[in-house]
């Protein structure tokens, strides 16, 4: 047997009975011989770990637009914040690990430049509409790889399509990274905004420290052990902790989601994006080559909004200043 037949023995007799099996995958949209050492998830994994909009994600926004400081969430710590919650559910529950890692880290692959700024903008100007984790897909099947995309399994195409809205994951770990999602986002936003003076701890409904606590940590412990507690054919909490993260959650958007520090640059960052859209459709001899490719397969209009976001924060706004800020003349000596 081969170290991936070994694995994958492993995981038919460690494995929830609800846990999905590398060697009962619905497989690749294109067959390939199989790895020798890896099972299919480990592969995915690994190709969405050393594709190019992976690493694009260290600079792109996450909460705070392009925050001054080493210590603030980028869009790929969010992400590995995302996995290593994912994972702790998947083995609490026995579920497969690796699938659920190479979900969360493919989660945000599609996220625009400037967050969810970006993405409203781009959902203004496209007429087929904007959403992060279709792109997130587009990405991995169309984009990557010059085009060819990274081949991945169904289970994690589809755990990535599902991650945030609409129809549940059909694998329990493509669920189990939905819930990890919001996990991680609304506490490590809740520390960015404290670290940002935006918001203190004692702001916070005296529900959620009575039911959940009161630091980050307690509350992802609390989320993470009702998840694991109460999981059998679904993910999901108890009554009372799903209740009282729904408080939390709408305490958010009401509050740090539309507060006027954290905020104050998105209406500028959607107009970047939106000129830059604009300014591309004019002029598409001005495109990348690659995206010119795209043109005569999608069109134009798919072909910019592929452009536009894939770019990271300072990408976007350098190509802006390029284009539109004029440059001072340069003085050449003896003039």
């Amino acid at each position: 047997m081969t170290i991936r037949e070994q694995t994958e023995q492993s995981e038919l007799q460690t494995l929830s009975q609800g846990a999905a099996k590398a060697c009962l995958s619905r497989g690749r949209d294109l067959e390939e011989p199989q790895c020798e050492l890896r099972t299919v998830y480990q592969r995915d994994r690994d190709r969405i770990l050393h594709c190019n909009s992976f690493r694009r994600l260290m600079n792109k926004t996450q909460m705070l637009l392009s925050p001054q400081g080493d210590h603030y969430r980028t869009r790929l710590t969010h992400t590995l914040e995302v996995s290593q919650i994912a994972r702790t559910i998947a083995r609490g529950l026995r579920l497969n690990e690796d699938l659920t890692e190479a979900i969360a880290l493919g989660h945000d692959l599609g996220h625009t430049p400037f967050g969810h700024a970006g993405e409203r903008a781009l959902n203004e100007v496209c007429s087929f509409g904007y959403r992060h984790y279709e792109q997130s897909v587009r990405v991995v099947e169309k984009l990557e790889k010059e085009g060819r995309g990274l081949n991945l399994t169904y289970e994690v195409r589809n755990g990535i399509a599902c991650h945030t809205t609409g129809h549940s994951a059909d694998t329990l770990e493509g669920q189990t990274v939905r819930v990890a999602d919001k996990i991680a986002y609304l506490n490590h936003d809740i520390d960015d905004a404290i670290r940002a003076g935006i918001l203190s701890e004692e702001n916070i409904p005296w529900e959620v420290h009575v039911h959940l606590g009161n630091s980050k940590t307690q509350r992802i412990t609390s989320l993470v052990t009702s998840v694991v507690h109460n999981s059998i054919d679904f993910i999901t909490m108890d009554k009372t902790t799903d209740d009282t993260f729904n408080l939390l959650r709408t305490y958010m958007f009401a509050t740090v989601y539309v507060d006027p520090v954290a905020k104050g640059e998105e209406s500028k960052a959607e107009q970047l994006v939106k000129t830059l859209f604009d300014y591309y459709l004019k002029k598409p001899e001005c495109l990348p080559e690659a995206y010119k490719m795209i043109v005569e397969r999608d069109g134009l209009e798919r072909a910019v909004c592929d452009y536009i976001s894939g770019m990271s924060d300072r990408y976007a706004t350098a190509v802006y200043d390029d284009i539109f800020i004029p440059k001072p003349w340069q003085v050449t000596p003896y003039d």
